[in-house]
C-alpha cells in the first residue's frame, strides 16, 4: 500500500543542505556512519537484543518535576540521557490512565530514554481527567519539555511525540489531531468515546490487548487504527491475551515496538524499519497490521 511521510521542515532543509554540498564537491563533517542516512540516527545499529534488553545504549537520569511549577498538566518526571555528545535528541510525553498516576508506568521512562529520547512521564491534573484533556497535558508537558525545563538544550524541538494509557492512550490521539507537527504517537489500549480520527496525520502506532475488556480492541484499538487514512503511516500491534493493564508491567514486545516506531518517526532513523516491516511475529503477537513505511 502506498504511504505518505511527514516530515519537518528542518529536515528536509538538511537533506538538501547535504545534497548541495556533495553536488559541489564538499565533504560533510561528520562521521561516515551518520552520514548514511538521517542526521538525526542516535546509537548503534539496532538488534533484537538491544531492543529486547531491559535498557538501552545510552546512560539515563531523571529530574522530577513538581505541579507548583507547570501550567497545563500535574507535573511529573523526566528521563534523558546524560550523553551530550551525540547532540540533540527528540522527546516523549507520556500520559497515564483513569485514576492511575506516572508510577503505574514509569518503567516505560528510563526504557525508551535509554534509547536516546528525553521522556517526560506526566502526573494529570485530575485523575479523573478525561481524553480531551489528557490530550492537552501532553501538549503542554512537551511544552514545558522544549521552553522552560531545565534539560530543553537537550532536546530538538521539531522532533516531538506523545503516548499513553487507556484515557492517556486516547488522549496521546487527541494530541495528534490537534497538534500535525507531531513525528509520532503512540496510544496504549486507548479509550475514547470518539471511535473516528480520519484527521489524525502524525504516524501513529496503536497497541491493544487481546482480552481487554475495558477498552476492548474491537471497538476502541481497530476503529481508531482503521479510521486513521491509509495516507499516514500507522501500525496495529495487538499483543496476545494481553488485558487493558499490559502496559503497566514490563512488557518486551510492547517496549521493543514503540521504541521502533519511535526512532522510526521522531528520528527518521530507516534502520529501524525492518523492526517495523514485516513486523513482529510470535507467541506473544495475536495480530499485527500495518501500512509499511517506505525508506
Amino acid at each position: 500500500m502506498p504511504t505518505t511521510r511527514f516530515r519537518t521542515p528542518v529536515r528536509v532543509l538538511a537533506r538538501l543542505a547535504v545534497a548541495a554540498l556533495l553536488a559541489t564537491g564538499g565533504a560533510l563533517a561528520v562521521p561516515t556512519a551518520a552520514s548514511a542516512a538521517s542526521p538525526y540516527e542516535r546509537g548503534p545499529a539496532p538488534t533484537n537484543a538491544i531492543l529486547e534488553a531491559s535498557r538501552g545504549p545510552f546512560a539515563t537520569s531523571s529530574i522530577s518535576v513538581s505541579s507548583w511549577s507547570v501550567t497545563g498538566f500535574g507535573g511529573g518526571v523526566i528521563y534523558y540521557p546524560t550523553s551530550t555528545a551525540e547532540g540533540t535528541f527528540g522527546a516523549v510525553a507520556i500520559s497515564p490512565g483513569y485514576t492511575a498516576t506516572w508510577s503505574s508506568l514509569s518503567w516505560l521512562g528510563p526504557r525508551i530514554a535509554s534509547h536516546g529520547f528525553v521522556v517526560i512521564g506526566i502526573e494529570t491534573n485530575t485523575l479523573l481527567d478525561q481524553p480531551d484533556s489528557r490530550g492537552r497535558q501532553l501538549l503542554a508537558a512537551l511544552d514545558y519539555l522544549t521552553q522552560r525545563s531545565s534539560v530543553r538544550g537537550r532536546i530538538d524541538s521539531s522532533r516531538l511525540a506523545v503516548a499513553g494509557h487507556s484515557m492517556g492512550g486516547g488522549g496521546s490521539l487527541e494530541a495528534a489531531a490537534s497538534r500535525p507537527s507531531l513525528q509520532a504517537a503512540v496510544p496504549l489500549a486507548p479509550w475514547n468515546l470518539d471511535k473516528t480520527w480520519s484527521e489524525v496525520r502524525v504516524p501513529t502506532l496503536i497497541i491493544g490487548g487481546e482480552t481487554d475488556s475495558i477498552a476492548p480492541v474491537a471497538t476502541h484499538s481497530i476503529p481508531f487504527y482503521t479510521s486513521i487514512p491509509s495516507s499516514s503511516e500507522k501500525a496495529y500491534l495487538e499483543l496476545n491475551g494481553a488485558s487493558h493493564f499490559f502496559p503497566q508491567t514490563v512488557n518486551t514486545p510492547l517496549a521493543k515496538q514503540a521504541v521502533a516506531w519511535l526512532k522510526r518517526f521522531v528520528d527518521d532513523d530507516t534502520r529501524y524499519e525492518q523492526f517495523l516491516c514485516p513486523g513482529p511475529s510470535g507467541s506473544a503477537i495475536e495480530e499485527y497490521r500495518n501500512t509499511c513505511p517506505s525508506s
